[in-house]
């Protein structure tokens, strides 16, 4: 259905800053921040996981260097 469109160093940012994002908010944030931190560190690293951003779709965005396959 989706085709990937993150690149490897993208995915490895998204996958850097969700473990961070995870990491400040249950230990140095608390309450409604918290969960904030923990949501975003949990997309970031289910989109590096998975290689689809759907906000880059929506806009377009590709940054895997590999193009899908035309079927023709």
């Amino acid at each position: 259905m989706f085709t990937k469109n993150e690149g490897l160093l993208d995915r490895g940012i998204r996958a850097v800053f969700g473990v961070l994002a995870l990491i400040v908010g249950f230990t140095m944030l608390s309450g409604v921040w918290q969960i904030v931190a923990g949501a975003v560190g949990l997309v970031l690293l289910a989109t590096a996981a998975i290689g689809i951003c759907p906000l880059y779709s929506v806009l377009r965005i590709n940054t895997c260097p590999v193009k899908p396959e035309v079927r023709g």
